[in-house]
């Protein structure tokens, strides 16, 4: 059974960075970290859930503990060494630009991103969850096909659904037949995350794994705006209908900015296809074909 939130604010689990790396080139919109955390094993946890992070210290106004951030889990349940002892997390350092300052504001950074972002092996994390039943995989049909749609950091879960599907050599991995189609948007070319990891799949399974990129900054849509993730989806709509029409599961994952474009996108589809897209979306919630984790 699915372990949810067995460490608590009040007893949480502690763990200890394996390693913290930069996994952005130089001109990517901010800088984005892979963080390898040791568990012991203590930390059992599957795809698509979030770790809970208490970063140290106490609050500045009240002088209690950090409240607890989540992350998606950005590997496998083996974890990247498949030794079943470590989670990843992929954390975008959080800063704030200040108009009036015309620099940035370090009062202002986001406390536990900057923790985490700067962590040096050997330090510890003290850890919650883990949380979330949203963003399961259903594996009980192993043709099922996945879209996975993400926004920068939101590609975690999805990097654990591709380690399990492809890279892991686990019945799991052995078993699939489906078609698993991630959607990455980010600003540019320097901003994308794992991108040679999705390449070494493609070459490995071209008929069960697909992967698009919105770059917003570098593509142009078909009406000569920037491409946003939604542009990218609206481009394969005909063929995502169909498949969810099959039985096909979608996720988004990602900044809550990103789902206004993709619904007002995903209405118009329904609605030139003759769909009542209230019904349409209730259809696919009902059977539990949607799952949305936004922050």
């Amino acid at each position: 059974t699915i372990p949810v939130n067995p460490y608590k604010n009040k007893a949480p689990a502690t763990g200890k960075v394996v390693s913290t790396k930069r996994i952005v080139g130089p001109k990517a919109t901010g800088e984005t970290c892979h963080i390898i955390i040791d568990h012991e094993g203590d930390y059992p946890y599957w795809e698509g859930q979030s770790m809970g992070v208490i970063p140290p210290g106490t609050r500045a106004k009240d002088g209690k503990p950090h409240a607890v951030r989540l992350y998606s889990i950005a590997s496998s349940r083996y974890g990247d060494d498949m030794t079943g002892k470590t989670a990843s997390l992929c954390v975008r350092r959080a800063t704030y630009w200040c108009p009036e300052l015309e620099a940035e504001d370090p009062a202002k950074k986001g406390i536990c991103s900057n923790f985490l972002c700067d962590t040096q092996p050997g330090e510890e994390v003290t850890m919650t969850g883990p949380a979330g039943k949203v963003m399961l995989m259903p594996e009980e049909k192993p043709d099922t096909d996945y879209i996975m749609v993400a926004t920068g950091t939101g590609i975690a879960p999805y990097r654990g659904f591709v380690r399990r599907l492809f890279v892991e050599e686990t019945p799991a991995g052995a078993a699939y037949k489906g078609l698993a189609w991630l959607f990455l948007g980010v600003a540019n070319s320097d901003a994308l995350l794992y991108d040679d990891e999705w390449q070494e799949v493609l070459a490995k399974y071209p008929d069960n794994f697909k992967v698009d990129y919105a770059l917003s900054r570098e593509q142009e849509n078909k009406k000569g705006g920037k491409m946003y993730i939604q542009d990218k989806v609206e481009e394969y709509a005909d063929e995502i209908f169909e498949k969810l029409n099959n039985g096909a599961h979608i996720y988004f994952c990602g900044l809550k900015g990103m789902m206004p474009g993709i619904q007002s996108m995903l209405k118009d589809v329904a609605e030139a296809k003759g769909l009542d897209y209230d019904e349409w979306l209730k259809g696919l919630k009902k059977a539990k074909q949607w799952h949305v984790e936004v922050y």
